[in-house]
């Protein structure tokens, strides 16, 4: 048996902060109690600072962010409204698969893996929509399984434009609480996310915030999608008052406060420009080991995950079992159409310089041990280098020493 705790490197569940896990290690509670309230409303109100909202409210469920995802769907279209899709990876490809499972129209935008929203196909077909037949646009923020990251502000652009009055809905599951989601700002309406990625939890929430916009269509009498265990109007019954419809996941409520009051202490810019700081770390060994992104351009590339291409003749099924049997590491598979191209470094949660380091020293024993021809430091000496000239001074406020000069 290893004794040695494994690294866990794919990109959800991330790593779990000690003051997180202490938080959930506790006895079950009364979820009924008169005292509850005031546990549950103030996290109501932290994770909106998180979504950066304006109005509305946000829902936690016990799921993944899928139940999120058909919440969202059910409570605000009706079985036949036309919506606006794209699909570029797995994640972005079963959101559509969902919606059309539950019935609605779909016009989609099929496009290459390693790209993202296509935000001029979206204001074309917006700015011709003059019945404003669409009801709801959809956009993936961060494509879990080609490390894609798209433009949220944009397709916001694309609906003003078009003085378009479609539904904004956003995929942030693998972005909220680690990349910049400014769901008021932008006029997003449903923002899906879930506890295992940017709040460092184990999965089994799935959270979903909610414009005012989207609140108002869910009291329209017209054609709704029915529903029970998603129903709006069943959580905020019980959610103004502290409590929830069905027994709430207690302890993971516990480890969310925890995670909210780390994310507050660190301050969520100071968050968002760390992960950015280890995206650019692997990013920057990628280039030195000579293999390239999943991601076709710059502007793609996800502070989250990174999808790196294995070579020609290599299968990268091969470089994961490496890490995971010889190195005691866990990394992201590929996904659908890039399973056995891909290898994914999941750097979003609770990472710091040195773990990226880590990660980035086993892989490179992985490439070498399944044949690609790299050479053994490039990667971790630039993400080294990388780190050292970003370095911002230490969290004690005392800058490192610097080398007295001969």
């Amino acid at each position: 048996m290893n004794i040695v705790q494994p690294h866990l490197f794919i990109p959800g569940p991330t790593n779990i902060p000690e003051p997180v896990r202490q938080a959930m290690n506790i006895p079950m509670e009364d979820m009924r109690s008169p005292e509850f309230p005031k546990f549950t409303l103030p996290i109501f109100e932290d994770l909106k600072k998180v979504f950066k909202m304006k109005d509305g409210r946000v829902f936690i469920y016990p799921s993944s962010g899928t139940g999120a995802w058909e919440s969202a769907i059910t409570n605000t279209l009706a079985v036949g409204d036309k919506v606006l899709m794209s699909r570029f990876g797995q994640f972005s490809l079963l959101w559509v698969d969902m919606a059309e499972r539950l019935g609605l129209k779909v016009e989609l935008c099929d496009e290459e893996w390693g790209t993202g929203v296509p935000l001029e196909k979206y204001a074309d077909i917006l700015a011709k929509d003059k019945n404003h037949e669409i009801k709801a646009v959809f956009a993936t923020h961060n494509e879990t399984a080609t490390g894609v990251t798209s433009d949220i502000a944009g397709v916001r652009k694309a609906l003003d434009a078009a003085k378009h009055p479609a539904l904004l809905f956003v995929d942030g599951v693998s972005s909220v609480g680690s990349l910049d989601m400014r769901m008021g700002e932008w006029g997003v309406d449903c923002c899906v996310s879930g506890s295992q990625k940017g709040f460092m939890l184990p999965t089994g929430l799935g959270i979903l915030a909610v414009s005012q916009k989207a609140l108002d269509v869910n009291k329209s009498t017209n054609g709704r999608m029915n529903r029970c265990f998603l129903s709006w109007e069943d959580m905020i019954k019980t959610n103004d008052l502290g409590f929830f419809p069905y027994t709430p996941a207690t302890q993971l409520l516990r480890g969310l406060r925890a995670s909210l009051d780390l994310i507050a202490a660190e301050g969520l810019e100071n968050v968002f420009a760390r992960h950015h700081r280890m995206g650019a770390a692997v990013r920057a060994a990628v280039d030195a080991w000579g293999l390239k992104l999943c991601a076709k351009e710059a502007k793609w590339h996800s502070d989250t995950v990174s999808a790196i291409l294995t070579p020609d003749g290599i299968d990268a099924n091969i470089v994961l079992k490496t890490a995971y049997y010889r190195y005691n590491t866990s990394l992201g598979t590929g996904l659908n159409k890039v399973a056995g191209k891909v290898f994914r470094i999941g750097h979003l949660g609770a990472l710091d310089e040195g773990m990226i380091g880590g990660v980035l020293f086993n892989v490179e024993m992985a490439l070498l041990d399944s044949g690609v021809n790299i050479k053994a430091g490039s990667g971790t000496g630039a993400a080294a280098e990388y780190f050292r000239k970003t370095a911002t001074r230490s969290a004690t406020g005392v800058d490192a020493p610097k080398a007295k000069a001969a």
